[in-house]
């Protein structure tokens, strides 16, 4: 199963969804705690990064200093796929957002600040009809 790799197709295709609540980004040494279930884990030397939900977070003692809305692009985007990331963090950062993108095997997942969720989520619509009206 490979996903698009051409990136007109991807940026008038991407559908960006944002998911409801607050998603954190926070470390721990070993395994999750039991009660925080991660939609992201990344291991690094320093240890377990986790995304999880910020309430998870707070009811298991989890600290944390960014909080986030999480974005997928909807569309199934091969990993291998060139620009996609650039693209949607370029238009983005025009507009002074942050965004922390994690890759899953199907779609790109975009964590940016909670308070400005709305604003990414257009900014992405909008770069979505201007590759539909490019073609």
């Amino acid at each position: 199963m490979h996903g698009e790799r051409d990136l007109r197709v991807l940026l008038r295709s991407m559908r960006p969804e944002l998911h409801e609540g607050r998603y954190v980004f926070t470390t721990v040494p070993g395994a999750a705690p039991e009660g925080a279930a991660p939609v992201v884990t990344i291991a690094e030397p320093e240890g377990l990064t986790l995304v999880v939900r910020q309430e998870d977070a707070d009811r298991t003692g989890l600290g944390y200093a960014y909080v986030a809305g999480w974005i997928t692009l909807r569309v199934h985007s091969s990993l291998d796929a060139v620009g996609l990331t650039a693209a949607v963090a370029a238009e983005l950062a025009a507009a002074g957002l942050s965004c922390n993108v994690v890759a899953g095997y199907f779609h790109d997942h975009l964590f940016v600040p909670y308070d400005a969720a709305d604003e990414a989520l257009r900014l992405l619509a909008a770069l979505a009809e201007r590759a539909e009206a490019d073609d």
